[in-house]
């Protein structure tokens, strides 16, 4: 039996706290040819360029047939235009975005602030009469889901419901054990039901929300068939939320290993801004892009990734690419020119970036303002399985006191 591989550790569990020095060792050779056949790319300019390679492909049914059959049909993605290539994901993206943002309704994320404000000073106020709280399960998760379902027009009361059927289909990527994927396909399965039965209320009576739209609205390039729309109800859901619970948790773990930065945004919340956008560089909640391919020979980094080879894109890697970033394991909000892979790029850039900031700035800078004296319980805390979407699966922090909300301007 044949030693694992770099990517190999990558993926076990015994590495999750800490991937960064697998991380260092995968990018001294940017492309790299796993036993089964996967294209692992780690360096910055590579993984850039793939993004932007019109032979690059997000489309499963791309893969060759000696691997397709090796990956399980996810209907969770399969079907949403996360899972297409141009001009059809071009197409569906536009007629999600109609509900969403610019240009049709060019304020909708700008407008949510003060709701955001709302929901995250009646969380923390809810801490008060406690001395030890678990990040993630009292603000990182109910803050983003209570944002996306009410966008999405899904019923507070129906909220708690979400962790069950999300969980398995977070946990199963990448890592497609039988177990994982009959709870996975069993959870589609339920949240499908359950989102058609939404969708048929809304078609009845449609509201302000965005479902209301999408099952309503006869926009110039027509709407979503049914599997379009439960596939991208699912996506919205899923990393409407998931993404932002490991922004806060992954935010909040940073800050407190960097008590300087804790202070900085305690002191001046505009400092929010950059601290977020470094956590996206520094922490990023989707570590990697497994299962994507490309539909002719690409040459890169002196290796050829043949039509229909798997590949994957480590796009935690590639943000701390020193040929690409100064001093890159250092996490320093105040540098300049941070451009990096916290949301992808080109054409399958992350549909709620805006959304997944705000509610990043919102939450840490309270954390900062109001919980005094914050202490970590344990580190490393507790993480997820998942190898992609990671972060801490718990973060047990202990304080002072709650202060009560800054009033500015």
């Amino acid at each position: 039996m044949s030693a694992p591989s770099i990517f190999d550790r990558v993926l076990d569990f015994a590495n999750r706290a800490d991937p960064y020095p697998l991380y260092r060792q995968l990018r001294e050779q940017p492309v790299r040819r796993e036993a089964d056949g996967t294209f692992v790319v780690s360096t910055y300019r590579e993984v850039q360029a793939l993004l932007h390679d019109p032979r690059f492909s997000n489309d499963r049914r791309k893969l060759a047939s000696e691997y397709a059959g090796k990956i399980p049909p996810d209907e969770a993605s399969g079907g949403s235009f996360i899972r297409t290539d141009p001009p059809e994901h071009d197409r569906l993206r536009r007629i999600v975005t109609r509900q969403f943002g610019p240009p049709h309704r060019p304020t909708r994320i700008a407008d949510l602030e003060p709701d955001l404000e709302r929901i995250v000073t009646a969380l923390i106020d809810g801490f008060a009469d406690r001395h030890q709280v678990d990040i993630v399960a009292d603000l990182a998760y109910p803050f983003p889901v209570a944002v996306i379902c009410d966008l999405l027009g899904v019923p507070a009361e129906d909220e708690p419901r979400f962790r069950e059927w999300v969980d398995p289909i977070v946990d199963s990527i990448s890592q497609l054990t039988p177990d994982r994927v009959a709870k996975r396909d069993s959870a589609t399965r339920d949240l499908g039901a359950y989102l058609n039965g939404l969708a048929e209320q809304r078609r009845r009576n449609p509201g302000p929300d965005m479902l209301s739209g999408l099952v309503t609205d006869d926009g110039p390039e027509g709407r979503l068939d049914d599997q379009q729309l439960i596939s991208g109800l699912m996506l919205l859901l899923v990393a409407g939320h998931e993404t932002t619970v490991n922004l806060i948790a992954n935010g909040t773990l940073t800050l407190l290993r960097h008590p300087q930065w804790l202070e900085r945004l305690r002191q001046d919340p505009e400092s929010s801004i950059r601290v977020v956008e470094e956590l996206l560089r520094y922490e990023p909640s989707v570590q990697f892009l497994p299962d994507r391919t490309c539909v002719a020979d690409i040459e890169i980094a002196g290796m050829t990734v043949p039509k229909g080879a798997p590949l994957t894109l480590m796009l935690a890697a590639a943000n701390r690419d020193p040929a690409h970033v100064r001093d890159p394991d250092v996490f320093d909000p105040d540098r300049d020119d941070n451009e990096h892979l916290g949301f992808g790029s080109a054409t399958h850039y992350c549909f709620g970036a805006p959304l997944a900031r705000l509610e990043a700035q919102i939450a840490l800078t309270q954390i900062a303002q109001r919980l005094a004296d914050l202490r970590l319980v344990e580190d490393p805390p507790p993480y997820r399985p998942s190898p992609v979407l990671r972060g801490p699966i718990h973060l047990p922090v202990t304080y002072d006191k709650v202060k009560p909300v800054e009033i500015t301007g």
